[in-house]
């Protein structure tokens, strides 16, 4: 009698760990059980971060000085990526960080010479690390009032630009046997986003090639981490502490957490990694593994979402599920 009573206390006890993990983590349960960050994985290494010049693409930087990377900092605006590189140089030396000014959507040609450049930079022993941070995004509207130029602009920069750059480096890479990108996609990458279509749009396309690429090239040595964050803290991110719904904060993570959790998942060779406060976890977890449940309620709160981006609200609310239907 004694062992079936201890059989089901360890397993009420394993329930109730394991939902209050999901109710109250910031990231999937794969991702929360490694842990830290393996040093060692970016001790000496070369560390190439697109869109480095602020946000979370500035953190990795500095946090990855804190490792002991030798790192490369790109972006389009030189100037911030100088001051990047003075506070960066105060942690790990200036001789360890080095600035290549690159436009994602400046053509293959353009980001060829960059790539040149990268490969010869610290006595040309080359690129380990490629994060794929540089991302455009435009404020929230519906699919019909997208111009032609943003879709272009989004598409060049968010898609067509790291995968020019990818193309590029992989024979480097190659060489070497090995290489491992870091592609910071989002959580509208994997689930619908009503009011960001064709971010989302972009972003789905960026998981489909890295997933695809990793699979073509794992056994030569090129190692793919897909990082989905939800909503993030950073300093181009909405003010939307006081939201359309009186009294309801939007919940971030923050750049610095978002930014460790990603070289959590890099360090220990993730393929795939959630992060995100609820309820944008669970509806990933949702459109997963019950996507009949999850685009049923993307589909409830879709238009609603877009009239409280306008109102400059919260569009992460719960409250979103109820309430009478925006037109």
């Amino acid at each position: 009698m004694l062992l079936p009573i201890i059989i089901s206390s360890v397993f009420v006890a394993l329930i109730v760990t394991l939902s209050h993990k999901f109710i109250t983590g910031d990231g999937d349960f794969t991702l929360l059980s490694k842990g830290k960050v393996k040093r060692e994985s970016f001790q000496d290494k070369v560390v190439w971060i697109t869109g480095a010049s602020r946000g979370i693409g500035e953190v990795l930087a500095k946090q990855l000085a804190t490792l002991g990377a030798k790192i490369i900092i790109s972006a389009r605006n030189e100037s911030e990526l100088e001051r990047v590189k003075k506070e960066i140089s105060g942690i790990n030396g200036p001789e360890r960080v080095e600035i290549l000014r690159l436009d994602l959507s400046s053509g293959e040609d353009s980001i060829r010479e960059v790539v040149e450049r990268a490969v010869s930079l610290f006595d040309g022993v080359g690129v380990d690390y490629v994060i794929h941070n540089a991302a455009f995004e435009r404020p929230k509207s519906t699919a019909l009032e997208v111009p032609e130029a943003s879709l272009k602009a989004t598409l060049d920069v968010n898609v067509i630009g790291p995968i020019s750059l990818t193309r590029l480096l992989l024979p480097h890479m190659l060489k070497r046997g090995r290489g491992h990108f870091v592609v910071m996609s989002s959580a509208a990458g994997k689930t619908p986003a009503p009011g960001q279509s064709v971010y989302s749009a972009s972003k789905f396309a960026l998981n489909g090639y890295f997933h695809s690429l990793r699979s073509e090239l794992y056994q030569k040595g090129i190692m793919v981490t897909v990082v989905c964050p939800g909503p993030i803290e950073t300093s181009s991110a909405p003010d939307m502490s006081t939201s359309g719904q009186k009294g309801v904060k939007e919940k971030r993570v923050s750049s610095e957490r978002c930014a460790e959790l990603t070289l959590v998942a890099a360090s220990h060779g993730l393929k795939e990694a959630w992060i995100s406060y609820q309820p944008v976890l669970g509806v990933m977890y949702l459109v997963q593994y019950m996507p009949s449940v999850g685009f049923w309620l993307m589909d409830k709160i879709g238009a609603k979402r877009v009239v409280v981006a306008r109102q400059k609200g919260n569009t992460y609310s719960m409250n979103l599920l109820f309430g009478r239907k925006q037109e």
